[in-house]
């Protein structure tokens, strides 16, 4: 059954031209456009707001007065659900994979300002953190709460209907739109995509967040469309996802720098940085070309850059010193 969904996000979001980027890329000064979905307004923005209004949406229909969601500990799935529930006068309980103590800035410390509850699962791959937050779910209901649990990554079929809504607006936006590139974390923001554009219009780029997102994608989308979307339909590189999901890259250290010096547009290390970097790679390869209008979706996810040791250090290392006196001279 479908429920309607509940207002959570400030839509459309804006698409902005990045002449200086497209041209660091080797594109045309009007070939490449950002879709802003870092601005959609809720506990700092991103793209998981447009999947929460519906997965959400669902919950308060059940008649939930808790929501609990699984993810890493930088998650920003988990961080907008905690922002969700305090909107909603909710509780929130995130299941975390890993222990505490190890970071406590970047999304972390937004998850604290937002009042939601923590729950560590220790060393688990994606099976254990699901069965780590069954348990809670199952604790919450012995205390007499009423939890309803929120995909991972908020991505599900009915969650990915809030990229159909944003893939329509982007029709309406770039009407010659040839490829929009997004990073490919739990599969439901391309799959909503794919179900508003079509296969041959959406590029993912691959994060490492799951074995085989290519499948998850086709799975979500499949009910939002009556074009078949299968794995082998949709366009995935795979190229960016190095040492795995938590290892920044070097391609990805050039993207954030890359972004940053040529538009002013911040970038996360985990997904938007991969992002770019995918989208350099499809440029160099021919997968992107000249003279065709592409999109990058900026889907959010600054706080996670200053929970991210390594990103955060070569960021700092980036920082060019100004010659001058130094303060020890001072009255010299």
């Amino acid at each position: 059954m479908s429920h309607p969904p509940v207002p959570l996000g400030t839509f459309p979001t804006p698409v902005e031209p990045a002449p200086r980027l497209a041209a660091a890329l080797g594109l045309g000064p009007q070939d490449l456009w950002v879709k802003r979905d870092d601005l959609t307004g809720l506990g700092g923005g991103g793209n998981k707001v447009r999947k929460l209004e519906w997965t959400v949406g669902a919950a308060l229909a059940e008649g939930a007065d808790t929501l609990v969601t699984t993810g890493a500990p930088q998650s920003n799935h988990a961080r907008l659900t905690a922002a969700a529930a305090a909107r909603l006068g909710l509780a929130a309980v995130l299941v975390l994979r890993g222990s505490p103590g190890v970071s406590r800035s970047g999304n972390l410390a937004l998850d604290g300002q937002l009042g939601a509850r923590l729950a560590w699962a220790g060393d688990v791959d994606q099976a254990g953190l699901d069965a780590a937050a069954a348990e809670v779910c199952a604790r919450l209901r012995a205390g007499g709460a009423r939890p309803a649990l929120i995909p991972f990554g908020g991505s599900s079929a009915p969650g990915a209907r809030g990229y159909v809504r944003c893939g329509e607006e982007l029709r309406a936006q770039v009407p010659d739109l040839r490829t929009v590139v997004v990073a490919l974390g739990s599969g439901g923001t391309m799959a909503g995509l794919v179900a508003a554009l079509g296969p041959e219009s959406v590029l993912g780029v691959d994060v490492g967040a799951l074995a085989d997102p290519a499948a998850a994608a086709a799975r979500f989308a499949g009910p939002l469309t009556t074009e078949q979307v299968t794995p082998d339909r949709l366009r995935v590189r795979r190229d960016q996802v190095g040492g795995g999901y938590a290892v920044l890259t070097g391609p990805v250290t050039e993207a954030l720098r890359l972004a940053a010096r040529t538009e002013g547009l911040i970038l996360d290390p985990t997904y938007t940085g991969r992002a770019l970097a995918g989208l350099r790679a499809a440029v160099a390869d021919g997968d992107v070309r000249p003279g065709e209008r592409t999109v990058l979706l900026h889907t959010g996810g600054l706080p996670g850059l200053f929970g991210h040791p390594d990103a955060v250090a070569r960021a700092e290392e980036g920082a060019v010193a100004f010659p001058g006196r130094h303060p020890e001279n001072d009255g010299r």
